[in-house]
């Protein structure tokens, strides 16, 4: 059991949500520890039936914690992370600053579970676009192989944190109002548009949130020969992303085979009635935890091809939800140790 559990960025989008998902999984702990910077240290948050005070992130916060997990920008956890492990603490890290360190697992619990155990203090949790998809690709890459992915995101405001849903609301009411809405998060106006660029540019033209997707798939499915385009798009929606998915495998798998794996699958739900209008949307994902998966079909240019679509909250599996599973998986290997 870890005895002294602590959230980082207690106080932002992902944060909060991680607090929540403790108290109502009933997490096994007997203390908890809320850290986050100046500017919310002295606020409170509530836990279950409980207020309890935002503390100061700083290196003497983690005397006596056994176990971290961190919601914060990568220059944050580049900086806390050495703090907690050097005072014994076992850090579950949500920012991309320890995702691709040769050391540290980047862990879906139910993809690569097995990885968690292999930690050295720091285990990191994928990107929230990643996370949904490679809970999707699994069951087929168990079955016959990925070999290649084309994938498009549609992923909703919340990604780029409170101030993106904010600007997204009020972008929203000052375009209705007939005024030119004022961007500040994002780079464009969001409300009634689509942006393209999903962080910084980096090779090929890609982004980086589209390179995360490429190297993270591969990281998390052990297979470096997976090749994946994606691309990377900002819609006016304020929760749950949603991706276009074009998956070949190295041998066919047909639509029931593979109507069977996604039924089966832990962390999937299948939700495919085409004629019924049934099929997964942001607006019906969130406060979930599961990946809705629907839309299935073989593609019409390959034998070796399925087409689907997928939609998860990105605040809770693709972020938050999986940083709790994450300690559950701990949890339960130290019961039975």
């Amino acid at each position: 059991m870890y005895e002294s559990v602590a959230v980082v960025g207690a106080t932002g989008a992902v944060g909060r949500i991680v607090i929540d998902q403790l108290a109502a999984r009933a997490f096994p702990h007997r203390s908890l520890r809320l850290l986050a910077s100046s500017r919310s240290a002295g606020s409170t948050v509530r836990f279950g039936d409980r207020e309890l005070i935002v503390e100061l992130l700083e290196p003497s916060a983690f005397r006596g914690v056994d176990l971290v997990i961190a919601s914060t920008p990568d220059e944050v956890a580049a900086e806390f992370v050495p703090w907690a492990v050097e005072a014994g603490a076992v850090v579950i890290d949500e920012s991309g600053f320890w995702r691709m360190n040769a050391d540290v697992p980047l862990v879906v619990p139910e993809v690569n579970p097995e990885a968690a155990f292999r930690h050295r203090g720091i285990i990191a949790s994928p990107n929230c676009s990643t996370t949904q998809m490679v809970v999707a690709l699994a069951p087929l890459h168990r079955e016959a192989r990925v070999r290649r992915v084309i994938v498009s995101t549609y992923q909703a405001t919340s990604g780029a944190g409170l101030g993106g849903t904010a600007e997204l609301f009020s972008g929203t009411r000052a375009a209705l109002d007939d005024h030119s809405p004022k961007p500040d998060v994002f780079r464009h106006p969001i409300a009634f548009n689509l942006i393209p660029q999903i962080g910084g540019e980096k090779e090929q033209g890609y982004t980086s949130e589209e390179m995360k997707m490429v190297y993270e798939t591969r990281k998390i499915l052990g297979d470096e020969q997976i090749e994946v385009c994606p691309t990377c798009v900002r819609v006016p929606v304020a929760v749950g992303h949603s991706e276009s998915i074009l998956v070949e495998t190295e041998r066919p798998i047909s639509l029931e085979r593979a109507r069977e794996l996604f039924a089966s699958a832990p962390g999937i739900t299948l939700l495919d009635d085409l004629a019924a209008g049934e099929y997964p949307m942001p607006r019906d994902s969130e406060g979930r935890d599961d990946v809705q998966v629907g839309r299935l079909r073989k593609d019409l240019s390959s034998p070796n091809g399925l087409a689907f679509w997928c939609v998860s909250d990105n605040l809770r599996k693709g972020a938050a939800t999986n940083a709790v599973q994450i300690a559950e998986l701990l949890i339960r290997q130290a019961a039975t140790a």
